[in-house]
C-alpha cells in the first residue's frame, strides 16, 4: 500500500489545502493528513479543532475513506516512519513556494533516504489562497467563504470576533 504523509499547520485548513488532498489520493492509496503542533509557532486554533475542522471538511468528500487525520511533533520524515508513508506531498502555489520547499525536500531526502517528496500544484483557483492571509481578511471582518470549509469559515468569525 502507498502512503503519503500530507504535513502543514492548517491554521486552518483552506479549500487549497482539500484541493491537494484530493489530488494526492488519486496518486496514493492512503493520506495522513498531518497537522504539526509546533511549539515556536503560535496557531490561531489548538491542534484538537485544527483536526476537527479538517475531518469536517473531509466528511462525505470523495478521499475520505482513504484520509486519516493526526497529530504529530518533531521531524517530518519521523512521521512519515512511524506511519509507514513512504513519500510526502506538498502543495505548490508558486514558483516563490518552490525554493522554500525544495530545501526542506533536500534535507528531508538527506535525513530520511526512504523518504521521497512528490509535489502537487495547487489548482489555479485556490493559487492565491494561504491560511495567514485568510486569518488576516477574517481579523479584518472580510468574507474568507469561498477559502475555506464552511466549518474553518465559522471557527473563525468566532476566533477573530468577525462578523
Amino acid at each position: 500500500m502507498t502512503i503519503a504523509v500530507y504535513p502543514g499547520s492548517f491554521d486552518p485548513v483552506t479549500n487549497g489545502h482539500l484541493d491537494v488532498i484530493e489530488r494526492a489520493s488519486a496518486v496514493f492509496e492512503r493520506i495522513v493528513v498531518g497537522v504539526l503542533e509546533n511549539p515556536k509557532k503560535q496557531a490561531l486554533f489548538p491542534v484538537a479543532e485544527r483536526i476537527e475542522l479538517l475531518r469536517d471538511a473531509l466528511a462525505g468528500t470523495k478521499p475520505a475513506s482513504q484520509v486519516e487525520v493526526a497529530a504529530f511533533d518533531g521531524l517530518t520524515v519521523e512521521f512519515c516512519h512511524r506511519v509507514g508513508a513512504r513519500f510526502i506531498v506538498r502543495g505548490l502555489r508558486a514558483i516563490s513556494d518552490f525554493e522554500t520547499e525544495m530545501l526542506l525536500a533536500h534535507n528531508n531526502r538527506r535525513l530520511a533516504p526512504d523518504v521521497d517528496t512528490v509535489f502537487f500544484m495547487t489548482s489555479i483557483e485556490h493559487s492565491y489562497v494561504a491560511s495567514s492571509l485568510v486569518k488576516e481578511i477574517a481579523a479584518f471582518g472580510g468574507d474568507v467563504s469561498g477559502m475555506v470549509p464552511a466549518a474553518a469559515g465559522a471557527a473563525l468569525s468566532r476566533a477573530t470576533g468577525s462578523r
